[in-house]
């Protein structure tokens, strides 16, 4: 059984009198231990399947299911209660709350899906070369410091799953090897990640290549 899979998933929008539709009944699957990229260009519809993957957007047609569980037509407690049990979602900003340290952002996230691993911090920052910045305030961060950091508060309560949304869009090579190291790592140990890039040397390590376009799953 998959971890996570979502059946011709449609999502429309409406601006005045104009509809867009931003999901055009896309299906996909995600299995444990799987590091699957998501491509395609903007506007395509990538972020809008992120959100109703995880359950922060509701689909208008078809649905959701994390470990057989369904996650659409459901409140959202209901909802945020499957987000804190079986997600991590790395998006593009605001995964920090700037009034606390990297270190505090890290336990806090921990201590929300009750899996609090005081003992595991200094590791996890470690093996993303941040260990130096667990004390600092998000302010004081680089936009690569901040996305290593922001990486390591999804990855402290171990998800079973992870969505990350361009999560090396603002790092250097060096540090987007490392980022994906850690990805691939994250899935020996039975993660299931789907990433959200433009990066090709990115993509090109994942397992499975996802393209998307105009709301629709593209072959080939």
């Amino acid at each position: 059984m998959p971890v996570l899979e979502a059946t011709e998933l449609y999502r429309f929008f409406h601006t005045g009198d104009d509809e867009v539709v931003a999901l055009r009944g896309v299906g996909i699957t995600l299995d444990a231990g799987e590091f699957v990229a998501l491509r395609g260009p903007s506007g395509s519809g990538k972020s809008t399947l992120l959100a109703c993957l995880a359950g922060i957007d509701e689909p208008d047609g078809g649905s959701v299911s994390v470990f057989g569980e369904r996650m659409t037509r459901r409140t959202e407690p209901e909802r945020a209660r499957l987000r804190a049990r079986h997600f991590g979602m790395l998006m593009q900003s605001g995964n920090l709350f700037e009034h606390l340290t990297v270190q505090a952002n890290i336990r806090l996230q921990m201590q929300i899906s009750g899996r609090d691993r005081p003992d595991k911090v200094d590791g996890l920052l470690g093996s993303l070369g941040i260990e130096s910045l667990a004390g600092e305030l998000p302010n004081h961060l680089s936009g690569g410091e901040a996305a290593r950091a922001s990486l390591a508060v999804v990855l402290g309560p171990r998800p079973a799953i992870l969505l990350c949304d361009e999560p090396t869009a603002e790092v250097d090579a060096a540090t987007e090897q490392r980022v994906v190291d850690r990805f691939i790592e994250v899935c020996r140990g039975g993660t299931a990640v789907l990433v959200v890039t433009h990066s090709s040397a990115l993509a090109t390590r994942a397992d499975r290549i996802i393209d998307i376009r105009d709301g629709r799953i593209v072959d080939g």
